[in-house]
């Protein structure tokens, strides 16, 4: 424990706070919240219940079926507060007495969350059954201060209920007295018991009833040892207790203490209760947190184990998005931009910075002889539009990408993780095949061959350009202008390997030289190289430059249709799937999952700082 109790309360509280916020996103994984779990139990009905109040030591007396822990536990009450039952599983309910001045209810009720709280009226109260799980308590009249004494339900019962009432007892006690039997010791039942208890680290005080002080003296040691040895417990006390009905009745039953290994002759009879009270209840209530913070921490099942959950489901979660990558599924071969709408949008760039008078000049010579020639060149490739051949391409393109994608689906419907299996087969219904193409040959007809988006990115490269070269631009506004002047106009032709020679025929039917045609070129030239060819005779250079300026703007234009086509899927088949998918696998992203992994990480460090506290 960390030597300021107030700044460890602090990390306790902030972890319970932490986990209610974290619950939501756990359970929209698949996460089932850890009620049930020891870790949140002792969390919210050991820990959080004490921070705020002084110590309360409160000790339980457990064990299993006809031992007599209803007897011993009247006995160090000094009264009959429990009823005692010859039938097994007598006690049905847990009974607890308070010291003067412990008996806030609000205090009570923190200590033993999980139970519904009774006053106490008669000795009979705890072995009425009901399916509530009631406690039952009042003041005991010879109880030390600061000291709760509680009678258990039966560890061992045939009763389930009765093992859960036990379990919720022995999280709430803070000592536990075991009260054994040559019967009893080796008992399954009770060994798994105590060896929980063991785990959280409770202080154990052993009591063996039902003893014949001479002929079992040889045997207790032997109990106690296997006690130990299969349940890990570290036993504080070590008493026997003899057979004794009439002294039962007066509630009078000698108790031994035979020391820590049980070899001690029984000697004078010592007072269980005043040694129950002169134990150190700071350090017990230290170690008793201690013990409940190792669990808490526990890695394999604990709340590290908790979170481990959510992020193997969340990486589900992630698998089954990735699954469904509609950036994967829409990848496919788009067909080529036409490089005439690439060359007009790059004349559409240089016209904008001309003059008004270079660009009229160019402007007009463009009308009366350019675009008549390149009428009479599509009249000689047959009339056909390259536009309207490129969209029909990429609309039968879509179509397979689509099929494609929904084969998949269709695949990943029938193999499927759990996460994806269900919502694809309700997702993949009906007619939403066909429909769906139809939606997205819809879309498609409203798309234009080039949107605003892509006509800012390709003006933003140019500009980039232009502002990295500035004396190329100079120098080529100097040709383009000295051209306007000697002739005309300058046709601006791109010629790209690959693509034919388009730009030659036109230039040719233009009666341009071969020198006017690479000074032309020369502009995409100097764009694509930086300035290393902005003016060329050798056309192969410049050929090579334009390439590589139309590759990059065919590749980012492919990118961004294949872009749209993941978009419009997402947004129109799989939509709150796929963002379900990712809030799910950012669960471990969250800020409520950080935060309670900071506070573990907090306790852990005060927590592997300290050592144990006695109960001695």
């Amino acid at each position: 424990m960390p030597t300021d109790y107030k700044t460890w309360a602090g990390h306790v509280k902030a972890l319970h706070d932490a986990l209610a916020a974290l619950e939501p996103i756990a359970q929209a994984v698949g996460v089932a919240p850890p009620d049930d779990e020891d870790w949140l139990q002792l969390l919210r009905f050991k820990l959080l219940p004490q921070l705020d109040y002084e110590p309360l030591v409160v000790v339980g007396i457990v064990g299993g079926t006809n031992i007599g822990k209803s007897l011993l536990f009247n006995q160090l009450a000094g009264e009959v507060a429990s009823g005692v039952s010859p039938l097994a599983a007598g006690t049905k309910h847990p009974v607890c007495l308070v010291p003067e001045g412990a008996d806030d209810p609000k205090v009570l009720d923190r200590l033993f969350e999980g139970f519904q709280l009774r006053p106490w009226e008669s000795a009979e109260d705890p072995l009425r059954a009901c399916p509530e799980d009631l406690l039952f308590w009042r003041i005991g009249k010879h109880m030390p201060p600061r000291l709760l004494l509680l009678d258990a339900p039966d560890v061992d019962s045939d009763a389930k209920v009765n093992w859960q009432r036990a379990r919720a007892i022995r999280q709430a006690a803070d000592v536990l007295v075991a009260v054994l039997t040559q019967q009893k010791y080796n008992d399954a039942a009770v060994k798994q018991f105590f060896r929980e208890a063991a785990k959280a680290d409770k202080p154990i005080v052993v009591v063996f009833n039902q003893c014949d002080l001479e002929s079992d003296r040889d045997f207790w040691p032997q109990w106690l040892e296997t006690f130990s040895t299969e349940t890990g417990a570290k036993n504080e006390l070590v008493y026997v207790m003899p057979l004794d009905r009439e002294a039962a009745k007066r509630l009078e039953v000698p108790l031994y203490c035979v020391g820590p290994d049980g070899g001690r002759p029984p000697g004078e009879p010592s007072s269980l209760r005043r040694e129950l009270a002169a134990l150190h209840f700071d350090a017990i209530k230290i170690r008793t947190f201690r013990g409940a913070t190792s669990r808490v921490l526990d890695p394999l099942y604990g709340a590290p184990a908790y979170l481990q959950r959510i992020r193997a489901a969340a990486a589900d979660y992630s698998s089954a998005a990735a699954a469904l990558s509609t950036t994967e599924m829409a990848r496919m071969a788009w067909p080529s931009l036409p490089p005439k709408v690439l060359v007009d949008e790059i004349r559409a760039w240089w016209d904008a910075g001309r003059s008004p008078w270079s660009r009229s000049i160019h402007g007009f010579y463009r009308t009366v002889f350019t675009r008549p020639i390149n009428a009479a060149w599509q009249i000689t490739r047959g009339g056909a539009d390259p536009v309207a051949g490129f969209r029909r391409r990429e609309g039968e393109a879509v179509v397979l990408a689509v099929e494609k994608m929904l084969n998949e689906l269709d695949r990943l419907a029938q193999v499927g993780n759990e996460i994806l299996r269900p919502r694809l087969v309700k997702l993949l219904s009906g007619e939403a095949r066909s429909q769906l193409l139809e939606r997205v040959q819809a879309a498609h007809r409203e798309l234009p061959p080039v949107d605003d988006d892509y006509r800012a990115f390709l003006r933003t490269e140019l500009d980039a350009w232009g502002e990295a070269s500035p004396r190329a631009v100079s120098f080529l506004r100097s040709l383009d202008h000295a051209a306007a002047i000697a002739r005309p106009a300058i046709t601006v032709v791109l010629v790209v390997t690959g693509w034919g020679m388009a730009g030659d025929l036109v230039g040719q039917a233009a009666g341009h030289t071969a020198v006017e045609l690479a000074r032309e070129a020369a502009i995409t030239g100097g764009i694509t190289g930086g300035g290393e060819a902005m003016v060329s005779t050798a056309g192969e250079g410049v050929r090579h430059a334009a390439g590589r300026l139309f590759g990059r703007l065919q590749a980012q234009y492919a990118q961004r249709r294949a872009e749209w086509l993941a978009g419009w899927l997402e947004q129109e088949l799989l939509g709150d799937l796929l963002a379900e998918l990712r809030r799910g696998a950012e669960a471990p992203a969250n800020a409520e999952f950080a935060r309670v992994q900071e506070t573990l990480d907090r306790l852990a460090t005060g927590h592997t700082g300290q050592g144990q506290g006695s109960a001695a």
